[in-house]
């Protein structure tokens, strides 16, 4: 079966890739790691809110609130189908995945985590995945530790083993590295916790864009999005957990709509998931990421993971022909199922010079520690450049960054 061209078939989905860069060049743009574009119906989904139903939701009796409500909650239910949780009471609504990390660490961590506990987590974390914990240590005296990485960018399932004991109480890791691109063996991971009882909390914001995500099949505690990086709008993203382990966690934050009575003394709490919503939600931003998530489901993960892999396969053959360029992160002929994007380095030439030429060609790519500084420190190096692929990366873009990276490393050496 021929691999189907996803770049011609939704190319003109997106406005925003049809833009000039503002050297005037083609826009090229490779740091979807980073947040992905926006297809018109997303957009569309925005607009027509806030023009036609723009309302509160749950509080009103009125037409525009019903609607915005029915709007508001189709989207938790598209997002709970999405994950193929149990029910849509699963899906809690926030800000961003760092939010999510942040609920878990401060209303089941500080509800369970005492002294003496310790967290697993990885190396390759999003700081995202690093910081709360490290907060939540603070307050309860638990330990973090970390599982290292073997030769070739993975998980090292020997040191991971070795740091797992009786005393972990939650083990934290990404589902796709940021970084590394290397897709993290969830199924031994999550066999080898469940025989010390350990909780499993997954990051899966590199991966719901580019794969079809099952929780019960999978087998973790907790998973947690983003909206921006599957094609949705900024400032939302969700947590997903067992009904069951939500309804014993205290709420996160406290306000309007996550009570149920309130007294000058006392309050009573919401049923899920508004237990854990206090204020006015992100409205036009849900529905939004609703609408982004049946996009990519009508576009199919198996047509998006063939394309993308068909793209990165060509991008580390066209990067592998760069003169002193190391990829940090297995080699697709390692791992097929990595992620969709590079992160290298090029002998005497600093990445932030290469980010910033590659720009004034209408090339986007992220230069930098990504949000992962204990990674770089692991690999004894200030930062990476990355270039991030999605199904609307051509193979013609990929060639012709490679020609400009080629062209710019050549130039900035001879300044040397």
């Amino acid at each position: 079966m021929s691999i189907q061209n996803l770049a011609e078939l939704t190319r003109g989905d997106f406005p925003l890739l049809d833009n000039k860069s503002a050297s005037q060049h083609k826009l090229i743009y490779f740091d979807h790691a980073a947040t992905s574009q926006k297809p018109k119906d997303v957009i569309n989904a925005l607009t027509n809110y806030y023009s036609h139903y723009n309302a509160n939701v749950h509080r009103g009796a009125h037409q525009l609130s019903a609607r915005a409500t029915e709007s508001f909650e189709g989207a938790r239910e598209i997002t709970a189908n999405f994950v193929k949780a149990n029910s849509s009471r699963e899906i809690i609504f926030t800000r961003n995945a760092s939010e999510s990390i942040n609920l878990v660490a401060r209303s089941w961590g500080e509800e369970n985590i005492r002294e003496g506990d310790e967290i697993l987590l990885t190396i390759m974390e999003h700081h995202s995945n690093i910081v709360p914990w490290q907060i939540l240590a603070k307050k309860t005296g638990c330990k973090l530790r970390f599982a290292e990485l073997t030769v070739d960018g993975e998980l090292d399932i020997e040191d991971f083993l070795s740091k797992l004991s009786h005393r972990t109480k939650l083990v934290s890791l990404v589902h796709i590295s940021n970084s590394l691109g290397c897709c993290n063996p969830i199924q031994e991971v999550v066999s080898i916790a469940r025989k010390f009882d350990t909780l499993i909390l997954l990051d899966a914001c590199q991966s719901l864009a580019h794969r079809a995500i099952d929780v019960a099949s999978l087998d973790v505690d907790f998973l947690v999005g983003s909206s921006h990086k599957l094609c949705g709008p900024t400032g939302i993203g969700f947590l997903w957990s067992r009904e069951e382990l939500l309804d014993q966690m205290p709420p996160f934050l406290g306000g309007g709509e996550m009570i149920q009575e309130v007294f000058l003394d006392q309050s009573s709490w919401s049923n899920l998931p508004h237990k854990f919503e206090a204020g006015t939600p992100a409205i036009a931003e849900a529905i939004g990421m609703g609408v982004a998530i049946k996009y990519l489901e009508n576009l199919g993960f198996e047509k998006i993971q063939d394309w993308e892999k068909t793209l990165t396969t060509h991008l580390f053959d066209s990067l592998e022909s760069v003169e002193g360029i190391k990829i940090y992160g297995p080699s697709i002929n390692r791992q097929p199922n990595r992620g969709s994007l590079a992160s290298f380095t090029i002998d005497g030439v600093h990445v932030n010079d290469l980010a910033e030429l590659l720009d004034t060609r209408g090339i986007c790519i992220r230069s930098g520690h990504h949000c992962c500084q204990p990674l770089h420190r692991y690999y004894g190096i200030p930062g990476t450049a990355r270039a991030s692929l999605s199904f609307t990366s051509t193979i013609e873009e990929i060639n012709y960054f490679k020609d400009e990276l080629i062209s710019i490393v050549d130039f900035l050496k001879a300044q040397i």
